[in-house]
């Protein structure tokens, strides 16, 4: 009878224990898996391109009625990969992209050649003899529609987020890079943005396309790959 006594108390405790571990498991899980804002500067490594193949950030177009994954994809004769169709992409005054705050325009915008003048994400860059330059709007210059903050999140090792004031300065015209575009839209070709971090190194990849609305380049879209270190 102490045996059997014994082990009924035992397999309550079991069962006890069994309760307690159902109820806190979802709870640890639900609170390891929440995505985490990352808020500081995504400090670019810059484009390269060693025997054909690019490497670090870069920047494509994809022509009217193609695909950001399988193009076609316009060269660029201002290029200086092996492969025109990549823009190489290098680093501004911030390092790159910040987060939780903009990287306007600055006044003007445009210098009297048309070239883009914000330096602060990019390097401004030639594409087809006019330099375009990257910023982040409160206001989008295009559209002038508001625009949120730049922000980035991350789940496990999986980026995401919300880029919807990235805006391109080339030839006197704005053209939204967004992703999605200010209002939250996707209109077709607009993915992402979408990306891998390591929390211990902090490299990235950050990927996004956006379909250009309107001005010289409409129903073109652009397609941007960035890399390099997280830095708060």
């Amino acid at each position: 009878m102490r045996t059997t006594s014994t082990s009924k108390k035992l397999l309550a405790v079991l069962a006890a224990l069994a309760v307690v571990a159902a109820i806190a498991g979802p709870a640890s899980a639900s609170k390891s898996s929440k995505p985490k804002a990352l808020k500081g500067t995504f400090a670019l490594t810059a484009g390269a391109d060693s025997a054909g193949a690019v490497t670090g950030s870069y920047f494509r177009m994809v022509q009217s009625g193609g695909t950001p994954t399988a193009g076609p994809f316009v060269p660029n004769g201002d290029s200086a990969a092996t492969d025109k169709s990549y823009t190489l992409l290098a680093p501004g005054t911030d390092g790159g992209l910040t987060t939780g705050k903009y990287q306007p325009d600055p006044a003007p915008p445009f210098d009297g050649a048309g070239n883009g003048l914000a330096a602060e994400i990019l390097v401004p860059v030639k594409f087809f003899g006019v330099g375009f330059a990257v910023s982040t709007n409160a206001s989008d210059p295009q559209t002038g529609t508001a625009t949120k903050l730049p922000k980035l999140t991350v789940k496990g090792t999986k980026l995401s987020g919300n880029l919807d004031a990235v805006s391109v300065a080339y030839g006197d015209q704005h053209f939204n890079q967004g992703a999605p575009k200010p209002g939250g839209e996707r209109p077709t070709g607009t993915t992402g943005p979408t990306g891998t971090y390591n929390a211990k190194t902090k490299k990235f990849t950050l990927e996004w396309s956006s379909l250009i609305v309107g001005g010289s380049f409409d129903g073109f879209t652009g397609v941007w790959h960035l890399e390099g270190t997280f830095k708060k």
